[in-house]
């Protein structure tokens, strides 16, 4: 006979094919992670552009500034000549270093600023705030030639490659046929002054710039959608693995059913324990006993120390018998006690006149009154 295990032929192994939704507690274990569906290009495309339109804005005071700097440079450099005759040219020429350099990080401060900020921004509405370092943390697994090797004809690396063609022809298009409407521009700027080429230039660079951005953010929307499904689908789990979590985070089925018995039991236990206690039982006569207890001392209103329905029941009016305790049949109030009281809680106003008149009775056969 030969011994075979149909987990075997399992699509994705042992567990069976992962065809159940994550559940959140692996939603958030894999956040923990900092596995989450995001795309890179997203932040990449709305950075460029936001870079682009602010330097569409910005362009003419930026020039400017530029300009500043030069002409101060400029006019520093016979001071600059006049100090190479007393040796200490290095020292000044740090110090007009620095200072030009201060100045172009000032200039260059509101890009800098949009680039962090938006790329941030872009990020967090991907994938909300909950900073972790676990991805940080090296993995040995990425070690392995045979993951390297999976990793390498997956999915996402053929996306990626697919991704990478695209951007590089639809890039190319539009700076094509952006330059190619614009030749006749380009070709008399060696007729134009100066600062009127680079105006044209720029002008021309900044909106191709725009264009390719926005291109590119098309290109960015449909990569985040993939790796929106990609990430759904790579969370999946299987019917196995979905009774595993819930063992471990609930418990096991049978071990809980098991725990709720026994306490069952040892609160049954008690329960039998206390009917001794009692003045009277009410009686379906069959269905239905609830153990009454009143104490003024203790409580304002009777209690009810045990109740049971069919065989506890019985067991109930058995150890009363027992005991000596009277036992009284009324149908209508002991329905009424069994379904609307719990076991150690007073009995309602609205059955206070019904309770007092059977426990007076009890109580006169006793002797009591």
């Amino acid at each position: 006979m030969l011994r075979y295990n149909l987990q075997l032929f399992a699509k994705e192994g042992p567990g069976g094919e992962k065809t159940e939704e994550a559940t959140p507690k692996k939603l958030e274990d894999a956040r923990k992670e900092g596995q989450v569906a995001k795309s890179k290009e997203l932040a990449v495309g709305f950075t460029l552009l936001a870079m682009f339109v602010l330097l569409k804005i910005w362009v003419g005071t930026l020039g400017n500034q530029f300009l500043s700097v030069f002409n101060s440079t400029y006019n520093m450099i016979p001071a600059l000549a006049r100090r190479m005759a007393y040796g200490d040219t290095v020292w000044y020429f740090l110090i007009l270093l620095r200072n030009i350099l201060l100045k172009l990080v000032l200039y260059l401060a509101p890009f800098l600023l949009v680039a962090v900020g938006v790329g941030l921004t872009t990020e967090i509405l991907q994938v909300q705030w909950k900073p972790t370092a676990k991805p940080l943390k090296p993995k040995f697994d990425k070690f392995n030639p045979i993951n390297g090797v999976k990793r390498i004809f997956s999915l996402q690396s053929l996306v990626e490659l697919l991704k990478s063609i695209l951007k590089i022809l639809v890039i190319g298009y539009i700076a094509y046929s952006t330059l190619h409407d614009k030749w006749s521009t380009i070709l008399i700027l060696l007729d134009m002054p100066i600062m009127q080429a680079i105006g044209v230039m720029g002008n021309l660079v900044i909106n191709l710039g725009i264009k390719i951005a926005a291109f590119y953010l098309i290109i960015a929307f449909a990569d985040f959608a993939f790796q929106k499904w990609k990430f759904k689908e790579d969370m999946k789990m299987t019917k196995q693995e979905v009774k595993d979590e819930y063992k471990q985070s609930e418990g096991d089925p049978q071990i809980k059913g098991q725990i709720k018995q026994k306490m069952m039991q040892a609160s049954r236990r008690r329960m039998m324990q206390d009917i001794p206690k009692a003045d009277v039982v009410i009686t379906n006569p069959t269905h239905f006993a609830v153990a009454i207890q009143y104490d003024p001392n203790t409580a304002d209103a009777p209690i009810v120390v045990a109740k049971g329905a069919d065989y506890v029941a019985a067991k109930i009016k058995e150890i009363a018998k027992e005991n000596n305790v009277e036992i009284v049949e009324n149908k209508p109030l002991a329905r009424m006690l069994f379904y609307n009281v719990e076991i150690g809680q007073l009995i309602p106003h609205e059955l206070y006149k019904a309770v007092a008149d059977i426990l007076a009775y009890v109580y006169k056969i006793q002797g009591k009154i």
